[in-house]
């Protein structure tokens, strides 16, 4: 793949814990902002419950739209951890013990801690590559362009260090901020007005609320750090026209 490449992701956030509101999910930006570095964009994220139809539909479909899928939750040792058996099925193989991840996890565990629930994470796709796990023992997984990794976010962090070499990105993607003493009504037209000068960068306003005072980022990103350059002048050519303040965030 060279590196002129645009390569896109989808993340699928599994887990009834999600959807209730019970916990919250901070995945997606972990996933995202380490994707971004390694040049891949993510283009779509979506959230289903724990059902083994609803996963296999979802991922039959992000697997053959985008270039990798990243799914988090439902590898663990309970019975409604079910991601692994449903990537099977997906794929149309086998559903068995892994020999390499049983090894492991034998290891990890003291004599007689390695129970029945504790051997049902050694149940992957056949032959699936292992995403080995330096925080729990418990590996995820991979088959082809799908990666399998736990929903507790301390450990899905701790292993995407050793993914980085097996994802083939394109150009890492740039960011610039601009934070402003304004509101987004202020700047809508000459925003807009930049971004369609500047179609191939993407621009986006956030407003936030700091310091008892309301402002606006503006978020400039792009593989090219020139374009990235030329939106900042034409930005901060409108901001000093209107007297907007720039402030440090």
């Amino acid at each position: 793949m060279s590196k002129k490449t645009k390569v896109n992701a989808a993340i699928l956030i599994i887990g009834n814990e999600i959807l209730s509101g019970r916990t919250q999910d901070t995945n997606t930006s972990t996933i995202a902002v380490w994707l971004n570095s390694i040049g891949v964009k993510v283009e779509e994220v979506r959230v289903i419950p724990d059902i083994e139809k609803t996963i296999v539909d979802t991922l039959s479909y992000l697997k053959i739209t985008y270039d990798y899928v990243f799914t988090t939750g439902g590898i663990g040792p309970t019975h409604d951890d079910i991601t692994a058996q449903s990537v099977s099925k997906t794929f149309g193989i086998k559903y068995e013990i892994h020999k390499q991840a049983f090894k492991i996890l034998e290891a990890y565990y003291k004599p007689g801690e390695f129970n029945d629930g504790r051997q049902k994470m050694c149940w992957m796709p056949e032959n699936a590559n292992l995403i080995l796990n330096p925080t729990s023992g418990a590996p995820g997984f991979n088959v082809e362009n799908v990666f399998c990794l736990p929903g507790v976010p301390s450990i899905l962090k701790s292993m995407l260090g050793g993914l980085t070499n097996t994802i083939v990105g394109g150009e890492p993607i740039k960011s610039h901020t601009i934070s402003l003493r304004t509101v987004e009504s202020e700047i809508a037209n000459s925003l807009t007005k930049v971004q369609n000068d500047n179609q191939d960068v993407e621009i986006g306003s956030y407003p936030f609320f700091h310091a008892g005072k309301l402002g606006v980022s503006i978020v400039i990103r792009s593989e090219d750090q020139s374009k990235i350059d030329v939106c900042n002048s034409q930005i901060l050519e409108f901001v000093d026209a209107k007297k907007i303040e720039v402030v440090e965030r």
